[in-house]
């Protein structure tokens, strides 16, 4: 029989000190994150049955459920940080694909591509900046933001193709890492400028020394180091590998941090690395299964940073616009240059692979506004240009990667 005077205290614990425990903080953080898994299962479904890459249904549920609709979600502290890890896990997962020396057959193609695709894109934003009548260091910010490119979302859908060893998409990636070095280092010079700082030659020539060194020492130490400890490797049990995988991982990528290269770079590194041992090493699948459930919330993060409140008036919708078909010429024209070799259907899926700019964009323009360097109003035309360079790059490297045929995809490094 059920014994009262045991049961009240027992509810009078749960409804007290145990829910206490659980804060209105705890709930709020919980529901932002069943909100965001839920669009991103749902979206990225519905997106894969329609055939359009999950990455774009994943973006778009970001813009329902965030801010400027639905309000489910908001980009806070919590998410932002989960999403940046989900980022680290996808490049992670990217690196556990490519190996290095596959990325050394197309090395000179993907250092044109990742020149082209800074200078080119560099121009057309700054001269559209004057054009509009911005100061020269403003002009030099859209020129910036045009530079950027989100790795990231390429990255998933080549995954997503399963074209990740393709001749095409290792020049995207060698171009993208290099792109990344080359482009932060213009965005703490830009920064700089911005401040009222003078940045000399050998200013910027440690910069960029510091992000090369960084790259050169892990591939350097890490491919021999990985070698000689991969007998001892194969003797750890599947959890234990997994544990070493993720240590190396986020260690790297904590590293290039200090080295002034964005974390994925870092994670990017660090895969490759241990691609070297993975036929002969179990671990993979584990980390497949949580770059899985982490890179989803990093495309709805996306989406929900996008405000569309911000795109009030036809003038910066034109101009948005205007800016959105200069970041597309200026990828495209560096990809068909600098890989012209490959022929024009892969160059032309290498440029068109490098025009999201996804979250490096948002980050460019978020800077550019905080430090009073740009207004809303250019703050706005870039962010609609990144919306749609995100949205619809993926779908148009679908639809050419279909177009080109399995030789041209099936063709590796």
């Amino acid at each position: 029989m059920l014994n009262v005077t045991r049961v009240v205290p027992l509810l009078a614990l749960v409804s007290g000190s145990a829910l206490a425990a659980s804060s209105s903080g705890t709930a709020n953080l919980l529901f932002s994150l069943f909100w965001v898994v839920l669009a991103a299962s749902v979206f990225g479904m519905i997106a894969s049955k329609l055939g359009v890459p999950a990455v774009v249904g994943q973006v778009l549920a970001g813009i329902l459920i965030g801010p400027s609709l639905l309000n489910l979600a908001r980009p806070d502290e919590f998410l932002l940080s989960l999403a940046e890890l989900g980022a680290v896990f996808l490049l992670f997962m990217v690196g556990l694909e490519t190996r290095f020396r596959d990325l050394l057959a197309v090395g000179k193609e993907a250092l044109l591509v990742a020149v082209l695709g800074i200078v080119i894109p560099l121009a057309l934003g700054f001269g559209f900046g004057l054009f509009q009548g911005q100061g020269n260091v403003s002009a030099l910010f859209v020129g910036t933001a045009l530079v950027a490119t989100s790795v990231g979302i390429t990255a998933k859908v080549l995954q997503e193709m399963g074209v990740l060893d393709a001749r095409f998409a290792q020049v995207i990636l060698g171009a993208a890492v290099i792109d990344d070095i080359l482009g932060l280092t213009l965005l703490a010079v830009v920064s700089g400028l911005g401040a009222g700082e003078s940045m000399g030659a050998a200013q910027v020539a440690l910069i960029l020394g510091l992000s090369v060194g960084f790259v050169a020492l892990v591939l350097a130490v890490g491919i021999p180091l990985i070698h000689r400890f991969q007998p001892r490797l194969q003797n750890l049990s599947l959890a234990r590998m997994f544990n070493v995988a993720i240590v190396v991982g986020l260690g790297v990528a904590a590293l290039s941090t200090v080295a002034g290269l964005a974390p994925i770079i870092g994670a990017f590194l660090a895969g490759m690395v241990l691609a070297e041992v993975k036929d002969e090493v179990e671990f993979e699948s584990k980390v497949h299964a949580l770059e899985a459930f982490l890179a989803p919330i990093f495309f709805v993060v996306v989406g929900l940073q996008l405000d569309l409140s911000v795109l009030g008036t036809p003038t910066v919708i034109v101009a948005g616009l205007i800016l959105t078909v200069l970041a597309v010429i200026g990828k495209v024209v560096g990809g068909l240059l600098g890989a012209r070799s490959m022929g024009g259907q892969q160059a032309l899926l290498v440029g068109v692979g490098m025009v999201p700019r996804g979250e490096v964009g948002l980050i460019v323009a978020s800077l550019g506004l905080g430090a009073g360097i740009i207004n809303g109003n250019v703050y706005a035309e870039v962010l609609l240009m990144v919306l749609l360079t995100t949205v619809l790059a993926p779908l148009a490297l679908r639809v050419l990667a279909r177009r080109a045929g399995p030789e041209a995809i099936a063709a590796k490094a």
